[in-house]
């Protein structure tokens, strides 16, 4: 599993750790059941405190994304599919939320905004 820690980034070492591994798991790298490497061993690859994976792994199980088994480890959690695409949703209306804030600021107009968001979605993977 590859993490990147910044710590020039305006986000808490434990927020960019469950980011990324929340981003793994709805993009389907991370599957269901599948094992987390323990917070020992994360803390050790990232060379960071075990406090702060745990505080990771406490935020990803918080939300419902990852299961801790004691004495077994973490685990990806069974998530329904309506559950991942309401995620999925929430995260594009905040992307969205954004973006029509930039375009308002720099005088695009929706139609604008509207006609580069559908060139975009058109466009192949």
């Amino acid at each position: 599993m590859d993490i990147v820690v910044r710590n020039a980034s305006g986000k808490p070492i434990y927020e960019q750790i469950a980011s990324q591994i929340k981003n793994l798991i709805l993009g389907g790298a991370l599957k269901e059941g599948g094992a987390l490497p323990s917070m020992r061993r994360l803390a050790q690859e990232l060379r960071i405190s075990v406090i702060t994976t745990k505080r990771a792994y406490e935020e990803l199980e918080r939300e419902g994304l990852i299961s801790s088994v004691p004495g077994k480890g973490s685990f990806v959690a069974c998530k329904d599919p309506e559950w991942i695409r309401e995620e999925h949703l929430r995260m594009v209306e905040e992307l969205l939320r954004r973006a029509a804030d930039m375009a308002r600021r720099g005088g695009i107009s929706l139609e604008e905004l509207t006609g580069v968001l559908a060139m975009f979605y058109e466009e192949e993977a």
